[in-house]
């Protein structure tokens, strides 16, 4: 294992004081959090008590009533948390800047299924709540309610919304080439435009001028406009605003890697506010990509009129990125997640990264506010010597007087190579003053666990642990 640690006197001095507002910082979005949390917590207790005190609380008379009024309560809760879940997919700025989109993307994924058994209750509560009443087996009540106003359309909903589901489920996401898995997401809006027709026609639940019919009104419009706000008309201004095209691509490393750096240029690119550690979702327009979505990282921090992600070819749409050709205009998404300064806690920092999980990291490393001393990367590398973007990394680390640590080889049980584990080597050993570091790490996914699971065992907190997810 090779260790480069280097002199951190005489270098480059931060631009601005460090130390003295990241806990604080940290503390604020923290309590952004919270609030965002209990906000949506409290839209379902909302829903729920608007039902009751417009006369949902005098159903529960009888058996049939009350089961009828349970599995009301059911499809209101659900209805209620599949608008959050378009929310947290929305990529709305307020949401982003507190959570981070991968921790708003992980809450969306984990209602998925909550909501489905929801769905699943109220038509189960429903259908023996009415048998009940009317006296009949549940399957005579079936084929009675399939005439009830725009029935049929909310079971279209469903089924669409357990096919969104069905394609979350891990066996079958990795079975699944990403711009299917995304066409099957977009039924989700299908499936909320379908149902709610048959919210608002069937009992008589939400009658016009009362509270529900409001309530329900304003949360279901606010949705979709934050959607088609920050989905499509947002990325449509920033891609007009800024005339990205691509500049130039350059092969990293061993050309049989498939690595290369597109550099783009644009205009008014600092109104973007991006900074190193974060992503943009890119669209580059020319015959056989402009369907395609990259969600890449920056591998440099933004400078000027340009800004460069590093992408290594990992599927057909990735690896078809080494043929784009200059000057090819490119929509944008974004800058997307926290993978920044945004999220510091601690003045130390320390960067662990594989692979081409080293772009978020070396532009992080570029931008970050630190002293000589107080930043440690750690890269797990294919040989003492190579690496993608290794040479800038060491350069960046020479000028900021940050410690290079290189761990070439191949991963052992955990993440580290087989001969680290064998000398008893781990994150505190490689890195002391973790404990007091904000930890950011990005990489394949059973090894970026790997990490973490050690950082928790050295005793970091949640607020010092960022993580990079490196697939989709």
């Amino acid at each position: 294992m090779a260790f480069l640690v280097h002199d951190a006197r005489h270098l480059e001095r931060p631009t601005r004081p460090v130390g003295g507002d990241e806990r604080s910082r940290a503390g604020r979005r923290a309590w952004r959090v919270d609030l965002l949390q209990a906000a949506a917590v409290a839209s379902v207790a909302v829903a729920v008590a608007l039902f009751l005190a417009e006369g949902g609380a005098t159903r529960f008379g009888d058996p049939g009533s009350a089961i009828t009024s349970l599995g009301i309560v059911a499809g209101l809760a659900a209805t209620d948390l599949v608008l959050v879940m378009l929310l947290l997919a929305a990529r709305v700025p307020l949401i982003e800047r507190a959570v981070g989109h991968d921790a708003a993307m992980a809450l969306h994924n984990r209602l998925g299924k909550p909501v489905l058994y929801l769905l699943i209750a109220h038509g189960a509560l429903l259908l023996a709540g009415y048998s009940i009443a009317d006296g009949i087996d549940i399957w005579a009540e079936a084929v009675a309610v399939w005439n009830l106003p725009d029935l049929p359309l909310a079971i279209l909903g469903f089924a669409l919304f357990v096919a969104v589901v069905v394609s979350s489920l891990v066996a079958v996401r990795r079975r699944l080439r990403y711009e299917v898995w995304h066409v099957v997401h977009l039924l989700a809006y299908v499936a909320v435009l379908a149902a709610l027709p048959h919210q608002f026609s069937v009992g008589g639940l939400f009658a016009v001028g009362t509270w529900q019919w409001a309530y329900w009104l304003v949360i279901t419009f606010g949705t979709f406009a934050a959607v088609v706000g920050w989905r499509v008309v947002a990325p449509l201004v920033a891609t007009l605003r800024h005339a990205l095209v691509v500049d130039r691509i350059d092969p990293v490393g061993d050309p049989r890697d498939g690595v290369v750096s597109v550099t783009m240029r644009g205009r008014r690119l600092d109104a973007l506010r991006a900074t190193g550690g974060q992503f943009f979702v890119w669209r580059f327009l020319a015959a056989d990509q402009w369907w395609q979505a990259h969600p890449y990282s920056l591998s440099a921090a933004p400078r000027g009129d340009r800004l460069r992600i590093t992408v290594r070819a990992l599927g057909d749409g990735s690896a078809s990125l080494a043929g784009i050709r200059p000057g090819t205009r490119v929509a944008l998404e974004g800058p997307y997640g926290v993978f920044s300064e945004a999220s510091r806690s601690r003045r130390r920092l320390t960067l662990v990264a594989a692979g081409i999980g080293v772009t978020p990291i070396r532009s992080l490393l570029e931008s970050a506010t630190f002293r000589p001393g107080e930043a440690t990367v750690v890269l797990r590398t294919h040989g003492p010597a190579e690496g993608w973007l290794l040479d800038e990394v060491r350069d960046l680390c020479l000028r900021r007087g940050a410690t290079l640590i290189t761990i070439p080889g191949g991963r052992g049980r955990g993440w580290l190579t087989p001969s680290a584990e064998r000398q008893g080597l781990d994150l505190v050993a490689l890195v002391p003053a973790v404990a007091d570091s904000d930890l950011y790490v990005c990489g394949p996914r059973g090894w970026s666990e790997g990490v973490i699971s050690e950082a928790r065992a050295a005793g970091l907190s949640d607020e010092q642990i960022h993580h990079e997810r490196f697939d989709w």
